[in-house]
């Protein structure tokens, strides 16, 4: 199984980004997908989910900004990021896992499948 995110970069804030997290080996239609985001001397959190079903979750300091999306057909996920803030620099990592329930699709510890992070740098 891999998963691989690109499309971080720098932005001025206010500004936009997609990211996309392509993946292989696994059935992507029957798995939830999470982004997650790691800012320097701070913990992973949760910034937006979308399972199988296509039921999205998002983070309160994101909603209204971002988008969590999926194209099954092309094993991919997205995360469209509108008017960022530099407060949303940080390392993306998108995951992945089949069987989650609603309850735990926050939590980075629930997903068994993990890509290798992208940045993303909002400036001032």
């Amino acid at each position: 199984v891999q998963l691989q995110a690109f499309g971080g970069g720098l932005v001025q804030a206010g500004g936009s980004l997609k990211l996309s997290c392509a993946t292989s080996g696994l059935t992507f239609s029957r798995y939830s997908m999470g982004w997650f985001r790691q800012a320097p001397g701070k913990e992973r959190e949760f910034v937006a989910a979308i399972k199988y079903s296509g039921a999205t979750f998002y983070a309160d300091s994101v909603k209204g900004r971002f988008t969590i999306s999926r194209d099954n057909a092309k094993n991919t996920v997205y995360l469209q990021m509108n008017n960022l803030k530099p407060e949303d620099t940080a390392v993306y990592y998108c995951a992945g896992d089949r069987g989650l329930i609603t309850s735990s699709i926050r939590l980075a510890d629930e997903y068994d499948y993990w890509g290798q992070g992208t940045l993303v740098t909002v400036s001032s």
